[in-house]
């Protein structure tokens, strides 16, 4: 899910198949950023502040650096056209 690859060091057909896996990948990451922020209200609800706060957490972290992996691939992707 998260990698550290040099995507200008890639070819453009490997960025296109790179950006397909993403893409692929998208319900996968939807599934489980939905489970946590799911278990991190019930745990709101069951009183448990820190478990809430650490799920939430989790869930935007893992939000965003899919978020910074695809534009980074779409700006690599841009630049070469």
């Amino acid at each position: 899910m998260f990698s550290n690859k040099d995507y200008s060091k890639m070819t453009l057909d490997e960025l296109v198949l790179e950006e397909k896996e993403m893409k692929s990948g998208t319900t996968a990451s939807a599934f489980i950023i939905g489970m946590l922020v799911g278990v991190a209200v019930w745990s709101a609800t069951s009183g448990k502040f820190l478990l809430t706060i650490s799920l939430l957490g989790v869930a935007l972290f893992v939000g965003y650096k899919n978020s910074q992996t695809r534009k980074a691939i779409q700006a690599e992707i841009m630049r070469r056209q």
